[in-house]
């Protein structure tokens, strides 16, 4: 098992950020694929179709998001913490995701950076220059 831990700028405020990673309409704009998600405590999620699935540990709004991803049979849980701090150009999102199965680590890592991030970057990007 392996841990990932970076930081991210993300051009809009905590609260965008946080409504953007629990509501399922603006979900879809900036994932452009299939959704489902509940995002209340135990609720799950999920995202590119299926791509990634887990369920909601705890919220706490426009601040913090812990969920739970699923690797199949694990016996230690793979966790996801996202912090939400304000930043002079948007949001300090931190990206702290534990116990992640070494074989799926460097596409886990990839994604985190190639996929979930840039999705958010190109989303934000792009309300900004439709204003």
């Amino acid at each position: 098992m392996k841990d990932f831990k970076k930081y991210y700028i993300i051009p809009a405020s905590p609260e965008e950020l946080y409504r953007a990673l629990t509501t399922e309409i603006t979900i879809r704009l900036w994932t452009g694929d299939l959704v489902t998600i509940d995002p209340t405590v135990g609720g799950e999620f999920s995202l590119w179709d299926g791509a990634i699935e887990g369920k909601f540990i705890a919220l706490e709004p426009f601040n913090k998001i812990v969920q739970q991803w699923y690797f199949g049979e694990q016996e230690v849980p793979s966790i996801v913490t996202l912090k939400l701090h304000e930043h002079k150009k948007g949001t300090s999102f931190e990206v702290n995701h534990v116990n992640i199965p070494d074989e799926a680590y460097d596409d886990i890592v990839a994604g985190w950076t190639e996929t979930y991030v840039e999705s958010l970057l190109e989303f934000y990007e792009d309300e900004e220059e439709s204003n």
